[in-house]
């Protein structure tokens, strides 16, 4: 029967953008490397009693006591655990990764609200991201930026980009027409509907997105251990490859306290504001 394998196209095409995009793949990597590097040493800076009892205030004014409890004792098992400063690198990167998944994201989210055309575009552009096994995004991301953080962030943010910009596009696009006729009949330019009509009442389904990439966030950033990404994934792994399930155990559960406190963060701000 005939064959045809893409594999030696796309091998070939990520050999040449290796190797006549060197600079600007360099470029990337100091960029995200200083702002890992920053956010982890800030975290870690800060006294460990100091930065939980922070979490716990936020907790508190934004959920309430329950919550504020739940985030105090899982942040104290953390760090009883001597797991901290793991924690604190998974943090940064987790924090990095969203916060440049955002800032790619929700403007594409906007503009294809805007446009079909853009939008019948990035539906199966977002549906292969999606969908691709996470592991598969490790290699071009290892051959780009090499061993550690930056290859991770970047895996992690093409892991995690979808969700943000496809519910920013829903949400943009669910603001009733007569609310927007409204704006109209008042005079409002594209940019003043945009900013305070749009997106104040598209903004619960956008924090819905933003969730949703946070949780693809954390999970891709454990697997990006495998690359030298660091963090609590480092100890996951080496429960897996050393058969030791208690280390893996304390690691997964640091996993999921720290994606239980950012889920329900980002759950009471959309709720909040709808």
């Amino acid at each position: 029967m005939f064959e045809f394998h893409i594999g030696p196209y796309v091998e070939a095409f990520t050999n040449f953008l290796n190797t006549h995009l060197d600079i600007i793949f360099g470029a990337i990597n100091t960029f995200i490397n200083g702002i890992v590097g920053g956010i982890e040493w800030v975290l870690l800076f800060i006294p460990v009693i100091v930065l939980i009892l922070f979490f716990t205030i936020i907790s508190y004014l934004i959920k309430g006591r329950n919550f504020a409890i739940f985030t105090a004792i899982g942040l104290l098992l953390i760090d009883t655990m001597q797991l901290w400063e793991m924690t604190m690198s998974t943090l940064a990167l987790v924090i990095t990764s969203v916060i440049l998944t955002l800032v790619i994201g929700i403007p594409l989210g906007i503009q294809s609200s805007r446009s079909d055309k853009l939008a019948n575009i990035l539906r199966p552009v977002l549906d292969f991201m999606q969908t691709m096994p996470a592991f598969v995004y490790l290699i071009p991301a290892v051959l780009f930026f090499g061993l550690g953080k930056v290859p991770g962030a970047v895996a992690t943010i093409i892991f995690a980009m979808p969700p943000v910009v496809r519910l920013t596009n829903l949400g943009i696009r669910q603001v009733p027409l007569d609310v927007i006729e409204a704006s109209k009949a008042f005079g409002s330019t594209e940019r003043q509907m945009l900013i305070d009509v749009q997106l104040p009442l598209a903004l619960p389904t956008i924090m819905t997105g933003i969730n949703q990439t946070i949780m693809l966030a954390l999970s891709m950033v454990v697997i990006s251990s495998m690359i030298g990404a660091g963090g609590l994934g480092d100890q996951v792994l080496m429960g897996i490859t050393q058969f030791e399930i208690g280390k893996g155990f304390e690691a997964g559960l640091a996993v999921v306290i720290l994606a239980m406190i950012l889920d329900r963060m980002t759950q009471s701000l959309g709720e909040r504001r709808k």
